[in-house]
This record gives C-alpha cells, structure tokens and sequence, in this order.
C-alpha cells in the first residue's frame, strides 16, 4: 500500500513572535517493510535555511529558525510511503521464549542488556512503581511466552480504559491515568511501557500516523486524520515487535512509523522556544490517503 501523507501545524500568536527556534521529527522512517520515496517540508513565513540531522534513535530531523516579527506560524510537511507488507511485527512463528527464559537470557547476554539498557531504564515520562507493575502483574506469568504477555497486556488497556482526547497533555503523569482510567494513545502507549519495563523487559516509544477510515457510506473528511503512537517490545528470540495497546491490535500496513525513542519525550513531532507573550492558538490537521 501507498500513502501520501500531509501533516499540517498552524501557530497563531495574540501578539508578535519575534524570535522561533523549532524542531521537527516528522520524517517517515525507511524500515524494511517500510519506504519513504519523497518527504518536503513548507515552513511560512519562509526561514533562511532549514538544516536535516539524523538523531542519536536514527530518526531524520529538521531544524529551523525566525528572526522576524511574525503573528502566525505554518509548518506544511508532505510524504510519500510504501507500506510493503500487511504487518510491522508480527513474527512468522510466534515466539515461545518465556519471561523466566527471556529473562536469563538478558542476564547471560550482557552486550545484549546493555544494548537494551536504555529502553530497559525509567525515562523522563515513563517512570513506576509498585502500583504500575501491579496493574499488570496477572499479564506477566513467568511461564507465558513474553510475546503473548504483552498482548494481554495491551488487551487488558484497551478493555479498561477509555479514549478520551481532552482528559491529558504531554505532561500528565502515568499515575493518573492509571486512576481515571481513560486517556489517549501517548498515555496508553506509556503506561504499556511503564509496565514492561517494570518487569525488566525492553520496549519502545513508537510514533507515527494511523489511516482511519470513515464509517460505511461516509466520505473520508479532510484533516481527520491523526498522530499516533504505540510501542515496540523486543522478543529475544525474534527482535523487535509492534503492539497498539490503544487499538488492541498488531500494527498492520495503516501504521506508517515516523520515529522512536524511550517515549514521547524523545520524538514530539515538533518542538519550540518562542521569545514573546501573550497566548497563541494551535491548529493541527493530518492526511493519511491511500494513492495507487
């Protein structure tokens, strides 16, 4: 599958911005399974120079700069992406490694573990306790395959808890979202997290796009598309495998990963330092269309 992607971020500020440092992670990664054949980036009002690094994960960046007074800021970024298989990671052969066995083998391998050591490791928002590892604790048997352990995790998310959009932002803690019980795919993909790591197992914050579709006899509208996240857990017998605990579901073709890292911290799709006041407005839309 094909998709041209459009991701649209629109600033307006209630008085002049006169200096604006940014940040973008929004370059869709090349994988295996996975092609980005064109990426651009439209930045208005238009900066001097717009300069690509590659960051510490591997994920393309771009970095930009304003010098001149300015009330509203657009950042156009448009992708073209082949998807060349149904799913991101799912093995052929499910795993049959073991939390105890996959354990050991962590211990007995140590340029593995400290290959992993940093997904392993608290982060700066994902963080536990004994109360996080509890919540999980009936998921994680020591005689279950960890690969399906982490599937009953990411179902049992999906079961107790609900998607609500405005309930967090970037900063709610894990905690909270433990006790309300809803939240949004960055929390969801967190709080998965949080409970693997607690077990001391490897896992990923994964970002990217999720094509959604309309319902039945409905056109798709413009815009309606959306961010998402999800998370990656590494199986020793296997590598690296996807999960969306926000879906309950094997990240398939509709998944196009951007970037990844220990968790949202580390890939936002666009960061900032503004030099004014007063309060601003933000505007984001996103297309995720199929093209043959």
């Amino acid at each position: 599958m094909k998709y041209k992607l459009t991701h649209k971020t629109e600033y307006k500020y209630a008085e002049p911005v006169n200096n604006y440092h940014s940040l973008l992670c929004l370059t869709p990664r090349t994988l295996p399974k996975q092609l980005c054949k064109d990426f651009t980036i439209q930045v208005y009002p238009e900066p001097s120079q717009i300069v690509e690094r590659v960051d510490f994960y591997g994920n393309r960046t771009h970095y930009f700069s304003l010098h001149s007074p300015h009330k509203k800021l657009t950042v156009l970024t448009t992708s073209i992406v082949e998807c060349l298989t149904e799913t991101t990671g799912t093995p052929l052969t499910l795993s049959a490694v073991t939390c105890s066995e996959a354990r050991r083998l962590f211990k007995e391998d140590r340029s593995l573990k400290i290959s992993l050591l940093e997904y392993i490791l608290p982060s700066p928002l994902v963080k536990w306790d004994q109360e996080i590892q509890s919540f999980a604790q009936d998921c994680f048997q020591e005689n279950i395959p960890l690969y399906e352990c982490v599937r009953l995790l990411c179902k049992k998310i999906f079961t107790e808890f609900k998607f609500v959009p405005d309930f967090s932002t970037v900063n709610t803690p894990i905690k909270e979202v433990l006790a309300a019980k809803k939240g949004v795919c960055q929390d969801f993909s967190h709080l998965a997290i949080a409970c693997i790591r607690s077990f001391g197992f490897a896992a990923r914050y994964v970002s990217g796009y999720l094509e959604t579709l309309p319902p039945p006899g409905k056109a798709k509208l413009q815009g309606s598309d959306a961010s998402h996240a999800w998370i990656s857990v590494f199986i020793p017998d296997y590598g690296w495998c996807d999960f969306d605990p926000t879906n309950n579901v094997v990240p398939g073709e509709r998944h196009i990963v951007t970037a990844w890292g220990r968790d949202y911290s580390d890939v936002p799709p666009l960061k900032g330092i503004i030099f004014s006041y007063g309060k601003h407005a933000l505007d984001v839309e996103v297309d995720v269309i199929p093209i043959n």
